[in-house]
């Protein structure tokens, strides 16, 4: 089993930036992907970025490429999205995932098996 525990979110003006963190703990050998998705009032639940546990090659969603950065730090067992020149329309719970396999679907909520309980990110003036 892998534990994901995120935190990071808060509410913050139009254009300014948040961190959100996602310590993974347990059988974390496991884990080959580790995402982040988010999912706003009334909306599925949509991809956001991921990233490769080991290998370091990162995927994000066209909403968000050249505003979000996300990265890793293996000995902390962590992974962070950077959120910069936030909006209204990112306001959303995220939440982190991770995935075993090495051949998923990247931005499929249905092939990561681990969640996370998901922090709540607010873009409000």
């Amino acid at each position: 089993q892998v534990q994901l525990v995120e935190s990071g979110g808060g509410l913050v003006q139009p254009g300014g930036s948040l961190r959100l963190s996602c310590a993974a703990s347990g059988r974390t050998f496991n884990i080959y992907f580790m995402g982040w998705f988010r999912q706003a009032p009334g909306k599925e639940r949509e991809f956001v970025s991921a990233i490769t546990w080991s290998g370091g090659s990162t995927y994000y969603a066209d909403s968000v490429k050249g505003r979000f950065t996300i990265s890793r730090n293996n000995a902390k067992n962590t992974v962070y999205l950077q959120m910069n020149s936030l909006k209204p329309e990112d306001t959303a719970v995220y939440y982190c995932a991770a995935a075993r396999g090495s051949f998923i679907n990247i931005d499929s909520r249905h092939d990561y098996e681990y969640w996370g309980q998901g922090t709540q990110v607010t873009v409000s003036s």
